[in-house]
């Protein structure tokens, strides 16, 4: 898992049928979580989350199983909306 912010919305009328109904969203990686630096990732959207917003991301077999097909041409999910972040001590809100 690893923790972002959705900076944008990504719309693709031909695609995967895996992904039909599927919302799509653009996930900037916060800077602290070194999970893939400064490169945007597409996320599947499984709670509603929008844009400005930080979530919780899984990537991998768990990204799939979200979506409720193992099969499914899904490498990110979207799993949860943060409210806070406490890290050493310091609160960071986003």
């Amino acid at each position: 898992m690893w923790l972002g912010k959705v900076v944008g919305t990504l719309v693709a009328t031909p695609k995967d049928d895996s992904l039909t109904g599927c919302k799509l969203l653009i996930v900037k990686p916060l800077k602290f979580c070194h999970s893939q630096g400064d490169s945007l990732v597409v996320a599947v959207d499984a709670i509603g989350a929008g844009t400005g917003e930080s979530v919780l991301v899984v990537t991998g077999s768990s990204a799939r199983h979200v979506i409720g097909d193992p099969e499914a041409a899904v490498d990110a999910a979207i799993i949860g909306i943060i409210d806070t972040i406490e890290l050493n001590q310091l609160l960071v809100e986003e």
